[in-house]
């Protein structure tokens, strides 16, 4: 059979989670859609839930999946579907890059790392009959054994990428929209970090290095898009990794302001270290940055040497304070689970979230995600729970805590406190009154998505609390799910 017809699915997830209302599809599927359209093939991508996509019985030559690690069992499941109906499947992403040999239970074909070199040749190799061995990055069974070829060289000239055809996308009727009725466009200014955060699966997937694209392209990309239109969120895992490149992008920003139409308003992930550049802060503002997603993750210095974040607690409080002044909406994001946390410094991080009157914020579980450091060291010293994948969204505890500190029961826990707390209706009408009618929305929002989830996860919080109550341990549990 000649492949014609590609489709991309990129399944949802089922949890419940506090970006469940402003899911945003990540760029690999309509990126690889994009350049085997331009190859000549018919694509399409589906940012869809499990049951839609299955049940409108899409037809295609082969059907391309990417995942996450939550989405890992909707991803497999559609997986059975296709192979059942004798259409052969790819699969990609995070967590098989992780896990290659739990994705070949499902598909017939893995591609480790970035896809954008290897499908193109796969997809050749199987029209044209030649050996699979000559496709990098592949993980495919023959003869009954797994068969790994070498990962290929990241990309490093990003500029040789297409623009992403969002048109190719069917999401069900739904916009792309995160709190404004604007559809919000995902783009990409960079790929890697070379911080290696122990919890973090970035550098699994893109690597240790930075790698740009030229501010001439990004430019050109946002020229298709209107600021009366569009929103944009900025994909990159540090947006101002290279700060004079930044710098530089922002003032070309602010320069094509006619040409756009306007300027756009956008948001990004960064670093607290960047209000150690005021300039920097100024030119985001003036540029019109709205908002900033920071992994703050811990005020505990020792949970903060313990993850290999390389900031300091003063770091973060000088940081929220300039950020705040320049009316920068901050959306903070802490973790807790490391074994240097307890009871005490959980709350202490808590107190500090909502006295730094950040507007929005995310508690997080530390969560052994496939692809990082700790997934390998809690997997070493016992201490893994399970791999049911679609709870790996760091709203669940996936690992058992130092005893001494918290029960998995108390961990997960301080992380339903804190988000009760920092979401109590006094605290979100106060944020109302500072200004803030984001910090309104997602708070009134988020406290409902709280209550929720409680009776969402009643079956988990019961078996968690026995488990717990039982001082049950989790000895060498299978890696590769069932």
């Amino acid at each position: 059979m000649t492949i014609q017809k590609i489709i991309f699915l990129e399944p949802k997830t089922e949890k419940l989670h506090i970006y469940s209302k402003f899911e945003l599809p990540r760029l690999g599927s309509v990126l690889l859609a994009t350049i085997m359209k331009q190859a000549g093939y018919d694509t399409r991508v589906y940012f869809r839930k499990t049951n839609e996509i299955i049940e409108e019985r899409i037809q295609a030559d082969l059907v391309a999946i990417s995942t996450i690690s939550t989405t890992a069992p909707a991803a497999f499941r559609i997986a059975d579907y296709y192979r059942e109906q004798g259409i052969p499947v790819v699969i990609g992403g995070p967590h098989v890059t992780a896990l290659p040999e739990e994705a070949m239970r499902h598909a017939d074909y893995c591609i480790r790392g970035e896809g954008e070199i290897p499908l193109p040749k796969l997809v050749a190799a199987l029209n044209d009959g030649t050996p699979l061995e000559n496709v990098p990055s592949l993980t495919w069974m023959e003869n009954g054994k797994i068969r790994n070829t070498e990962l290929c060289r990241p990309i490093e000239d990003l500029d040789s990428l297409p623009f992403p055809d969002f048109s190719l996308m069917d999401t069900g009727g739904k916009k792309m929209n995160g709190i404004t009725m604007k559809p919000t466009i995902p783009m990409q200014a960079s790929r890697g970090c070379p911080f290696n955060c122990k919890f973090c699966s970035v550098t699994s997937m893109f690597g240790k290095k930075f790698r740009f694209r030229s501010v001439a392209s990004i430019i050109e990309e946002m020229k298709q898009y209107h600021p009366k239109k569009h929103v944009i969120f900025f994909y990159d895992d540090n947006f101002s990794a290279n700060k004079e490149r930044t710098k530089h992008l922002l003032r070309e920003m602010i320069a094509h302001k006619k040409e756009f139409g306007g300027t756009f308003r956008w948001s990004t992930q960064v670093r607290v270290d960047i209000a150690k550049d005021p300039e920097l802060l100024d030119l985001m503002k003036k540029a019109g940055c709205v908002t900033v997603y920071i992994g703050i993750e811990s005020i505990n210095p020792e949970s903060l040497k313990e993850m290999k974040k390389a900031q300091s607690v003063e770091d973060i409080r000088w940081g929220i304070k300039e950020i705040r002044k320049r009316k920068i909406h901050i959306h903070g994001m802490f973790v807790f689970g490391f074994d240097s946390d307890t009871k005490a410094t959980t709350q202490a991080t808590v107190d500090f979230a909502i006295k730094s009157k950040i507007e929005t914020a995310q508690f997080l579980i530390l969560t052994p995600l496939p692809g990082t450091v700790f997934y390998q060291e809690v997997i070493e010293e016992n201490r893994f729970i399970d791999t049911k994948w679609d709870e790996f969204d760091t709203h669940h505890v996936k690992f058992t805590p130092k005893p001494e500190h918290f029960t998995m029961w108390e961990l997960q826990q301080a992380q339903i406190s804190a988000h009760a707390q920092f979401y109590k209706l006094t605290h979100v009408f106060r944020r109302l009154f500072r200004g803030s009618l984001i910090g309104l929305i997602v708070g009134l929002y988020a406290n409902k998505l709280n209550r929720n989830w409680l009776v969402w996860e009643r079956p988990y919080l019961k078996w968690l609390k026995r488990v717990s109550s039982e001082k049950k341990i989790f000895r060498n549990p299978p890696i590769i799910a069932s």
